[in-house]
């Protein structure tokens, strides 16, 4: 028994127990993942490939080493099916392993680390450590031949655990889709090109939109006594407002394609304002418009008023000085009393 080979008092050893019961009573089908029975820092397992996309059906081998500081150090983890996304018997780099001990959270088990490496498989590698990039043709043969039989890897011991999650997980986990990905695949791309061209289409005519205005707006600035002009930087260019009560709103994004556009690069920070199912809105508020006086009577007040500011200064700039002006200097003038 564990607990007579193992000092209970150790927190690794005991936590380490208490994720073998759980993960016993409330099995999965997305995944299994037993320790050895002499060396329970030591856990292989198997997970189902991912439903919609090329690993879908496929079953998966690995290995899991738990560090002596288990919970509070993060586990290594290594593939042994061969897959296409992931390289085998190599200590693959996630966010979970140990290669990022800093995302490392004590509260995580096995069971988070093996449904986080789900949802890892159908990601871009983007050269990370330990991964690969084959074609979904190869990820998808790939699959079917990860059901025929499970890898062989070590001693006695491990090759009869690693059997006996493949049979749990054969049985658990529907075979490959027979249908091939291409037509949705084709459908999905078509679609997604589609709805590029619309928001690029969109994205430009509301930016030649607001550069209309703006010079509209720069062009009206002495009629209109627009004073301010306030531009939303983080906002991006599509958000621009006027002090003259003018709004060029964002286009209107909804919730479930923002993750989307994000991955087009068409969409870098979603303003809760563009969080709605609703079209794009563009609103104007003009404000009233004035006669205009002359240009030529603006210029040359414009010019007496700077006239009249400089005189003030330098008169000031004098009497600072202690110098006498030409007015203050003159004599007092005689008054003649007939």
């Amino acid at each position: 028994m564990a607990e007579e080979r193992y000092n209970m008092k150790n927190p690794a050893v005991k936590r380490i127990l208490q994720e073998v019961k759980e993960m016993q009573n409330n099995p999965s089908a997305d995944y299994m993942s037993l320790p050895l029975e002499d060396n329970i820092f030591e856990w292989h397992f198997a997970i189902r490939g991912p439903s919609d996309s090329e690993f879908e059906g496929g079953i998966y081998h690995g290995r899991i080493q738990l560090p002596p500081e288990y919970p509070f150090k993060p586990p290594a983890f290594m593939l042994l099916t061969p897959n296409g996304r992931f390289e085998t018997q190599t200590k693959i780099c996630l966010s979970i392993s140990q290669h990022h001990p800093e995302h490392w959270q004590p509260s995580w088990s096995v069971r988070t680390a093996l449904v986080a490496l789900i949802a890892f498989m159908p990601t871009k590698p983007d050269g990370a450590l330990g991964s690969l990039d084959y074609t979904k043709e190869e990820r998808r043969k790939l699959a079917i031949n990860s059901r025929l039989s499970a890898p062989k890897f070590g001693n006695a011991e491990r090759q009869a655990l690693i059997n006996e999650i493949h049979q749990y997980m054969t049985k658990q986990s529907p075979p490959v889709p027979e249908v091939p990905l291409a037509s949705k695949e084709t459908e999905t791309a078509g679609a997604i090109e589609d709805a590029d061209e619309d928001d690029g289409e969109s994205v430009e005519a509301l930016i030649a939109e607001g550069s209309r205005i703006s010079e509209e707006l720069v062009t009206d600035a002495v009629v209109e006594n627009v004073h301010e002009v306030h531009v939303n930087a983080n906002a991006g260019p599509l958000a621009v407002s006027f002090s003259a009560d003018y709004q060029l709103a964002p286009p209107a994004i909804p919730i479930g394609d923002a993750a989307t556009l994000a991955q087009q690069n068409l969409l870098c920070d979603v303003h809760p304002s563009q969080a709605s199912s609703g079209p794009a809105v563009a609103t104007q508020v003009r404000p009233p418009v004035q006669q205009p006086p002359s240009d030529f009577t603006l210029t040359m007040l414009a010019i007496a008023l700077a006239i009249a500011i400089l005189a003030l200064i330098v008169h000031k700039l004098m009497k600072s000085r202690g110098i006498p002006n030409s007015v203050d200097s003159m004599p007092p003038k005689k008054v003649l009393y007939l």
